[in-house]
């Protein structure tokens, strides 16, 4: 590797870095703000998207471990912690989403948990697709694969989001667990990927 290559490999690196870490600090303000919306509102989904914000984190803390060093070894081993942390948001998710529907929970207003998703679909969004282009650029399977996790933070949130408004402006409580299942397949689907390729 020559100099030019190795200066934009550290650049590529270090922006990795700042992407986790900003990932990293969204998700632990989110959980402070996900839990006084959630109690205000007595919103499962909410609070249930709060537990979400924990998996996301160890994701991120995965990604900063693998990139802190090298070798194929640690690379499987971050790809498997990964996948670990899909099929927990896939548990968490057919749990919530059915214990919702089953209880006919039905959440209060909330304008701060309305607010709250809506930024955080777009930042997720924004960090997943920054995750996406370095890990190509890397080469890197593991920040690629952590963006994913990221991807579905954002859906995730958008859902939320949904949710809220649908049962604030029509009544529609049911509307935020339905979309939570259509979330499950997509983490199994995730899940199934890391778990059977040879990577």
């Amino acid at each position: 590797m020559n100099s030019a290559d190795d200066t934009a490999r550290r650049a590529l690196i270090r922006r990795g870095f700042a992407l986790e870490y900003a990932t990293l600090g969204w998700n632990v303000v989110g959980i402070v703000v996900l839990a006084v919306a959630a109690l205000a509102a007595r919103s499962v989904a909410l609070a249930g998207f709060g537990l979400d914000s924990l998996i996301e984190i160890g994701a991120s803390t995965v990604v900063v471990w693998e990139l802190s060093g090298t070798g194929e070894a640690r690379r499987k081993r971050a790809l498997e912690l990964i996948g670990v942390g899909f099929a927990l948001l896939a548990l968490y998710l057919l749990v919530q989403s059915t214990w919702v529907l089953v209880a006919g929970l039905r959440p209060h207003h909330s304008p701060l948990g309305i607010a709250w998703t809506a930024v955080t679909a777009a930042v997720m969004f924004a960090l997943a697709t920054g995750k996406s282009r370095t890990g190509t650029a890397l080469d890197n399977p593991v920040l690629r694969t952590e963006g994913r996790v990221t991807m579905i933070d954002g859906l995730l949130a958008a859902a939320v989001l949904v949710g809220l408004l649908l049962n604030s402006l029509a009544g529609l409580w049911w509307a935020d667990p339905l979309a939570g299942y259509v979330l499950v397949f997509y983490a199994l689907r995730e899940v199934r990927e890391i778990f059977s390729d040879d990577h």
